[in-house]
């Protein structure tokens, strides 16, 4: 019995001009035929039933391997080669197997390669990323000759990546900033966080040691609310140094009662992190309300 994945895609074939073609595809699916074989001895009905899954399993699989693989019928011989060479391969033959195995790695790095250039690039881009270029990466890490080390390289890929989607973000936000400093009531401390006093308490400073109990909402600079503990109901309680650089520097700035807007650089925020609703590379606003410190 052939599989019947096979039989379709060939007779699909036969209002092709080309005879040549239509020959060397029937006789690919005529190896595929002899590779498989006859159907094999069911010795229980856990071996039946296994072949009745297996042939279930190829519902659809003609369309799959055509559209989604792209592999051309008149080479089905070599497919089927393939997948029966995998499932036969013997763990004993320790160097069959290892092959097997880096044809599988194979496999998922071309899709990985596919899914970096659809991040990169857009997934209506036609630009496309080598995946034998990507294979060396990955090989040369595996056997110690790459010009980085994989630790070394993933920052720096996510850095670089994110940068190449976010740099617009990012030079918004130095934009927002730099008009934002002349505006009058803005100050701007050493490390570029810029406040604005809204209400100056007359209570005890913080410091970074210490709990606090705040009142507040962030915004991007578009005007994108991303978190309010108001619209929760409820101040939030949180250590002094346990938050974004930019809230620590500004709690300690502001007395008990006081209430701050704050303009806080990507550095000094998330950088290229995203956080939730944040994307990377934001400068955020917020209105802080320091209500008290906590024992």
């Amino acid at each position: 019995m052939s599989f019947t994945f096979v039989s379709l895609d060939v007779h699909a074939q036969k209002d092709s001009t080309n005879d040549k073609v239509q020959k060397q595809s029937e006789k690919a699916m005529e190896n595929a035929r002899k590779m498989v074989g006859k159907t094999p001895a069911m010795i229980n009905a856990g071996d039946s039933l296994a072949y009745t899954f297996g042939v279930a399993q190829s519902n659809g699989l003609s369309n799959f391997i055509v559209t989604q693989l792209g592999v051309d019928t008149a080479y089905i011989d070599q497919f089927t080669k393939g997948v029966m060479d995998r499932v036969k391969t013997n763990k004993d033959d320790k160097a069959r197997y290892a092959y097997i195995q880096g044809l599988q790695i194979g496999n998922q790095i071309e899709q990985m390669a596919k899914g970096f250039a659809n991040d990169y690039y857009g997934a209506n881009s036609e630009s496309s990323v080598s995946s034998s270029i990507v294979a060396t990466g990955v090989m040369q890490g595996l056997l110690g000759i790459s010009t980085t080390t994989p630790d070394e390289a993933g920052t720096e890929f996510r850095t670089r990546l994110n940068e190449h989607k976010y740099g617009k973000t990012k030079e918004e936000g130095e934009q927002f900033l730099a008009t934002n400093r002349t505006k009058p009531g803005v100050k701007e401390t050493a490390s570029g966080l810029q406040y604005k006093i809204l209400t100056q308490g007359d209570g005890p400073i913080p410091t970074a040691n210490q709990k606090v109990k705040v009142n507040y909402e962030g915004h991007l600079i578009d005007g994108t609310e991303f978190d309010s503990s108001y619209k929760r109901g409820e101040p939030a309680v949180f250590g002094v140094g346990q938050v974004i650089k930019g809230w620590t520097e500004a709690l300690c700035l502001m007395p008990v009662g006081s209430k701050y807007e704050l303009y806080i650089p990507q550095n000094l925020a998330y950088g290229e992190r995203a956080a939730g609703s944040i994307p990377p590379y934001s400068t955020l606003i917020f209105t802080v309300e320091l209500i008290s410190i906590e024992q």
